[in-house]
């Protein structure tokens, strides 16, 4: 049999976490050192692998129940190749190091099992209770597979350069940043969206590091929600008008 569906052939790439396509992720699992990835994405796999609801400890879901930000995750062990995908997003390998790693979870598709990840709370520039952002930080060192609605755009931030961006298009910074949310509009107006351009809320770095930016507004459409409530509204991200100050771990 013939057809040029054969040229997308399994990869024989030996590295644990490598891309099958621009859309699929493959990990090799080896008995040890499990994977966790986001429930549901497995979409093939190849010898004795098992796969188990993650257990949620009570601070992640008194965290998860109050700010709507968490992973709804499935433990992969076992020896085989798993192969994991999301809507066709497109897919990213990063390596976590000392300094760790903040994302948006609607972002992350699958971490290493050693890494460890809590809530934290970007501040809203003006101090309007509630008007923040919240995140996931990712620390430790291991790999993390993040997901974007397209080809990102990886933007470098330096003491002499810092970069803004829109709230509803990062995925992910170096936890080091320093992080403000903000508008710039004057603060009678800060529920509208910046004059008539379109343009709401967004997140200021400042320090060493890193900012990954994709080309959509939306996040997965597993969360998107279209015209319905603040967030969509006024451009706040994805739990809208939440937030405590910035860094603070919710316990």
């Amino acid at each position: 049999m013939q057809s040029p569906l054969f040229a997308f052939n399994d990869s024989q790439a030996r590295d644990r976490y490598s891309l099958q396509n621009k859309q699929m992720l493959r990990v090799v699992l080896e008995g040890h050192d499990d994977v966790l990835a986001r429930k549901g994405t497995m979409v093939a796999y190849q010898g004795l692998v098992e796969f188990d609801a993650e257990y949620t400890n009570n601070q992640q879901a008194r965290a998860r129940a109050y700010t709507g930000e968490g992973l709804d995750l499935m433990r992969c062990h076992g020896q085989g190749t798993v192969y994991f995908a999301n809507l066709a997003q497109h897919v990213h390998v990063l390596d976590v190091e000392q300094d760790g790693l903040t994302v948006d979870s609607g972002y992350v598709l699958a971490m290493d099992s050693s890494l460890h990840y809590e809530v934290v709370a970007v501040d809203s520039l003006y101090g309007i209770s509630g008007s923040g952002k919240y995140q996931l930080n990712i620390t430790g060192r291991g790999k993390v597979a993040l997901m974007t609605s397209g080809a990102p755009l990886l933007m470098q931030v330096t003491p002499d350069r810092y970069v803004n961006c829109d709230a509803d298009a990062i995925v992910a910074w170096s936890t080091g940043l320093r992080v403000q949310m903000q508008a710039q509009t004057h603060s009678s107006g800060v529920w509208r969206r910046r004059g008539s351009t379109g343009e709401g809320w967004e997140l200021s770095f400042m320090g060493s590091g890193f900012a990954l930016v994709q080309p959509s507004e939306l996040l997965p459409p597993q969360h998107a929600q279209i015209g319905q409530g603040i967030a969509a509204q006024f451009g706040m991200g994805q739990q809208g008008a939440r937030g405590t100050n910035q860094g603070n771990v919710w316990s």
